[in-house]
């Protein structure tokens, strides 16, 4: 991001956050900085601001609204929908681009690996093309994952590969993730955590990154099916790709906390899921703002994590969520909001 750019952006967060009745805000510490006009050749100074780096609100009057009807439903009708790769997982990792949940899989047999990249490398281009119309798209979709999956299978995955592939992995939860889950298990709010990828080695993330479960969080992803040897066997359930993760958000929704494969089908508390018609969600495209739509929600609060191409993408994402975090940023904020629905002050 340019440097003319980086201060329009931060004049406009700055002008986001100076409602005084605001106080989502607080948790953040700001700046005092001081710049010239917005063309970066000028050189007039405009007079100092408080800046707050890592988040904007596009119409905080609104927020405030959705907050205050969310916290007069009360916990017992908030749940939380969130996507796992640079949403819950930072983007940059090391000073590198972090690996997503997919992506960091090494099956231990180099031919395979080379064979789903070449996947990779044909159908990721079809997913992002302006020029496909959805129908085809989606058709697209189901061959590249219907594909992988099969060389998963036939390729000799083990669960051992999976463990190792993680924790040999470039991968880490955004600061403050954990005391996010943790808050939200306190209060019985449940997490559905939305993902294309693979709800086993999600699972193995949480373990080997948060060393914890929480009994609150569900896996809504592609669920494997092993042997007694460990070796891969089959899939489980419907497919779910990129362009069709919010249909299956109650009959593939799996607790973290149970025994791999034990989750035929719905769960008793999905009809009380239903009940929760309060939605705060966290994506890092604008895709996952239609996790949601299988949901018959009354109020929803959208996050979204704006971790790249900031200079083209920022006013589209100020205009499709609430609150859009920038420059990686951790979790606070999102605690911060969640610790205000959840107070029982005005």
């Amino acid at each position: 991001m340019n440097q003319c750019f980086q201060l329009q952006v931060q004049a406009i967060i700055a002008t986001s956050f100076r409602q005084r009745h605001f106080s989502f805000s607080s948790r953040y510490t700001a700046s005092r900085v001081s710049f010239s006009s917005f063309c970066c050749g000028r050189n007039s100074e405009m007079e100092e601001v408080k800046v707050a780096s890592d988040f904007l609100v596009g119409d905080p009057a609104l927020l405030e609204k959705k907050i205050d009807a969310i916290r007069s439903g009360g916990p017992q009708k908030l749940q939380v929908i969130a996507d796992f790769d640079a949403t819950l997982t930072k983007f940059s990792v090391n000073g590198t681009r972090g690996q997503t949940s997919h992506g960091l899989l090494q099956q231990g047999n180099p031919e395979y690996d080379a064979k789903r990249q070449q996947l990779y490398e044909y159908y990721h281009p079809l997913e992002f093309s302006p020029t496909i119309g959805l129908e085809e798209k989606t058709k697209l979709m189901e061959e590249w994952w219907g594909k992988t999956h099969a060389l998963l299978v036939e390729g000799g995955l083990t669960y051992e590969s999976i463990r190792q592939s993680v924790a040999n992995a470039n991968i880490a939860f955004r600061e403050g993730v954990s005391e996010l889950f943790e808050f939200l298990e306190e209060r019985d709010i449940p997490v559905l955590i939305f993902s294309a990828g693979l709800a086993d080695i999600i699972e193995e993330v949480l373990r080997q990154k948060l060393h914890r479960s929480f009994k609150n969080v569900r896996i809504v992803s592609n669920r494997m099916v092993f042997n007694d040897n460990g070796s891969l066997v089959s899939f489980k359930g419907k497919l779910i790709h990129s362009l069709n993760k919010n249909e299956h958000a109650l009959d593939m929704a799996a607790p973290v906390h149970e025994r791999f494969g034990d989750m035929d089908g719905p769960t008793d508390d999905n009809a009380s899921l239903k009940k929760r018609t309060n939605v705060l969600l966290l994506g890092d495209h604008l895709g996952d703002l239609r996790m949601s739509d299988g949901l018959n929600y009354e109020t929803r609060i959208s996050m979204g994590f704006l971790n790249h191409n900031i200079e083209n993408s920022l006013s589209c994402y100020r205009e499709a969520f609430d609150v859009v975090f920038v420059n990686d940023a951790a979790m606070w904020g999102v605690i911060k909001l969640v610790s205000e629905i959840c107070s029982s002050g005005v």
